[in-house]
C-alpha cells in the first residue's frame, strides 16, 4: 500500500509518521518482475541520469 502526504517547508512529522519511516528502514527491499534488483551498469546509469538531471535543476533556478 502506497500512502502520499503533501509535505509543505517547515511542516513537523507526527510521532506516528515518524514510527512508520523508523519501521519502513527495517524492512527488507523485496524484489519482483516489476521492480528487479539493478545489475552494476543500471545502477551506473541511473546515477549519471539522475546527475545530469539535477545539474539542469541547478541551471534553471
Amino acid at each position: 500500500m502506497t500512502v502520499t502526504v503533501a509535505y509543505k517547508k517547515g511542516m513537523k512529522l507526527s510521532e506516528e509518521q515518524i514510527a512508520e519511516i523508523e519501521a519502513a528502514k527495517k524492512k527488507p527491499i523485496v524484489y519482483d518482475e516489476d521492480s528487479p534488483e539493478l545489475t552494476p551498469a543500471m545502477e551506473k546509469a541511473f546515477l549519471l541520469a539522475a546527475r545530469s538531471r539535477n545539474r539542469y535543476k541547478r541551471e534553471i533556478s
